[in-house]
């Protein structure tokens, strides 16, 4: 019968510690690596999605600054376009009432002097006596008017008092004259045929309302002082 001696177990229990230890560091090793692996995997499926997103973001981003950049000039250019024709239109007005600046009418005996400004809106008659833009300025039919009441400036608010003989003052730059009232009556407001330029002599015609009747209208008309 064999007899197994103890150096011989010995040697044996060495072997297989030997071996099972290369086993083992084997497999930690190779469990190691596929981790390793896998975690490098994970990170570039990581960072490659992030990159998508971040490029998703950054276009996104991109075109909504774009679309707001538009908007805002869009909205800056018709800011200006408005800016620029109300300008325009102001000054239109301005010249319009400044082109003629020695332009006023003076009634001595109603204490009334005023300038003059070319037409006959509601922003023209509350600074100033009105022009009729389809009379004279000069010689013949002059055509002036003004309010009598209700507003900023009221220059005719006395013209109720005018009787034949007075006398008024008309200057428009160079051209002076004084004329003297021939007649004052009440006309309907459509008739305009005091505003005919027909007249024999230079003619300064001034029209107003007449107060608590928006029917009429009261007309003055001077000749000119020979």
């Amino acid at each position: 019968m064999f007899k197994y001696t103890s150096t011989y177990i010995n040697i044996m229990s060495f072997c297989i510690s030997i071996v099972v230890f290369v086993l083992i560091t084997t497999i930690q090793a190779n469990y190691k690596k596929n981790d390793y692996s896998a975690v490098l995997r994970t990170s570039f499926d990581v960072n490659n999605n992030l990159d998508i997103s971040n490029d998703n973001i950054t276009e996104n981003n991109i075109e909504d600054n774009l679309n707001e950049i538009e908007t805002a000039n869009g909205n800056l250019q018709e800011k200006e376009e408005s800016i620029i024709e109300d300008t325009e239109n102001a000054t239109k007005e301005i010249q319009k009432v400044t082109k003629d600046t020695n332009w006023y009418l003076e009634i001595p005996c109603i204490n009334l002097k005023a300038e003059i400004a070319e037409g006959t809106t509601k922003q023209i008659m509350s600074k100033y006596i009105g022009h009729f833009e389809e009379t004279s300025k000069t010689s013949g039919n002059v055509g002036l008017a003004a309010h009598n009441r209700g507003y900023e400036n009221n220059y005719f608010e006395n013209l109720k008092y005018l009787k034949e003989g007075d006398e008024i003052i008309y200057k428009c730059n160079e051209f002076y004259k004084k004329y003297i009232v021939e007649s004052h009556t009440i006309i309907k407001d459509t008739d305009w045929s005091n505003l005919e330029n027909n007249v024999e002599k230079d003619t300064i015609t001034l029209i107003t309302c007449v107060e608590n009747q928006p029917e009429y209208r009261r007309c003055i008309q001077g000749i000119e002082e020979n």
